[in-house]
């Protein structure tokens, strides 16, 4: 069977204005205190609102306790699913190979961070795609995000829905941490895979920028666009997909994978939120968080890799901060099959791979990410962990993306448009 070309992303062309990415690395996140009252900022009205919980029949409760418990990811699957069927691709034999088991994508509710990867590689490769994250991301709705999708409906502030998709995300679908740390006048949205080494990362960062703006969008009004993207990926030939979607300025090849704006966005009062369907998608979310607890060699990892590009962390400073003696926490890391030492350099392995693979970042902007005190301590270091050099290993990395066999490669296209997909 011929597949056919996929749609290229949604959007026009647009200008924004360029904000320093700069503002990424200034300051340590912290949780934004108090929430705006409704009387800051314009109130906007989303585009659509398939969360109405007020209005639905039988009230809030019933709506929320009728709502499949849906792990972030499992939209993402339906997503992929979605694209390879629009190429004329059954997706039966890619969930096969990317280890998901499902009788159809409507059935699929669990997925981990790993298997989603090595779907969207799959997906991308199979399509010949360059931009398939891109795609995937786009065709996020509130409601793909299940109970965090209700949450972020009916959060009071465009900023209050961004600290629920930080706060819950991680938890609901590990892999990743969302942040939304402030700089002067800019917020930026960022997305940071703790397991930076797993198949298809940068196709993974690419969608969740994507699913940020969709979402975004959502709550702001579909003229929306941030001010800059900062991509964790080499440019691709054309980039033209992705200035279409954003309508923003790309940057490719940065360390970080995200979204700047406005921080006065984040004041924004969102129209018709109900407070009653906010607590009680809460209340059911901390539920479920609370029946599937993370181990604390997770826990470590989602401290880890938001401050490696920072000062890293001591033992002590993580056993601080999980509120557990050291001693405690070398127990408990021991009892999992690992220690802090491991975990640590294990995170810190992750972003440099992901780094020397998806990026041409330089060693010495890569040591100096890393915060080694220079490029040949980084090098030490990286020997001793893999037992060859960063170089060779990019070089043995990069070498089958620019050689492999591309004969299935499908032009991407250029149709009209789509349309997010409905929601499900």
């Amino acid at each position: 069977m011929t597949a056919r070309p996929l749609p290229r992303p949604a959007g026009g062309a647009g200008e924004a204005n360029g904000a320093s990415a700069q503002a990424v690395r200034a300051g340590s996140p912290a949780r934004r205190e108090g929430a705006a009252s409704r009387g800051e900022g314009r109130r906007f009205k989303p585009d659509a609102a398939p969360d109405r919980i007020g209005t639905a029949a039988g009230g809030p409760e019933r709506l929320a306790r009728s709502r499949p418990v849906d792990l972030v990811h499992a939209g993402a699957v339906r997503a992929i699913c979605g694209l390879l069927v629009q190429g004329g691709i059954d997706p039966a034999g890619l969930l096969q190979q990317a280890g998901i088991e499902a009788r159809s994508p409507g059935t699929i509710e669990a997925v981990p961070f790993a298997a989603l990867g090595r779907l969207t590689a799959l997906g991308a490769e199979r399509t010949g795609c360059p931009h398939f994250g891109l795609l995937v991301g786009q065709r996020a709705t509130l409601s793909s995000l299940g109970l965090l999708g209700v949450l972020m409906r009916h959060s009071e502030t465009v900023g209050d829905a961004l600290q629920a998709l930080a706060d819950h995300h991680g938890r609901l679908g590990r892999g990743a941490v969302i942040e939304v740390p402030t700089s002067g006048s800019l917020a930026i949205a960022s997305y940071t895979p703790y397991r930076p080494e797993t198949e298809g990362v940068a196709l993974q960062c690419e969608r969740a920028l994507a699913t940020m703006t969709a979402l975004l969008r959502a709550l702001c009004g579909r003229d929306w666009a941030p001010d800059e993207v900062l991509m964790p990926r080499r440019e691709p030939p054309d980039a033209a997909p992705y200035a279409a979607f954003f309508r923003a300025p790309v940057r490719f090849g940065h360390e970080s994978a995200a979204l700047v704006f406005p921080a006065r966005l984040l004041r924004r009062a969102i129209e018709d939120a109900n407070p009653l369907a906010h607590r009680i998608a809460e209340r059911r979310i901390r539920q479920i968080e609370a029946a599937c607890p993370a181990g604390v060699t997770d826990e470590i990892r989602r401290r880890l890799c938001t401050t490696t590009t920072q000062k890293p962390l001591s033992g002590l400073q993580v056993a601080h901060m999980l509120a557990m003696h050291r001693r405690t926490l070398s127990r408990r890391l021991k009892a999992e099959g690992t220690s802090y030492r491991l975990v640590a350099n294990e995170t810190r392995l992750g972003l440099a791979k992901q780094l020397l693979a998806d990026t041409d970042m330089s060693l010495a902007q890569i040591s100096a990410t890393l915060d080694f005190s220079e490029p040949a301590a980084f090098t030490h270091a990286f020997r001793r962990w893999t037992g060859t050099t960063p170089s060779a290993w990019r070089r043995d990395a990069v070498a089958p993306e620019e050689t492999g066999d591309q004969a299935a490669v499908i032009p991407p296209g250029r149709v009209s448009p789509s349309r997010p997909s409905s929601p499900e």
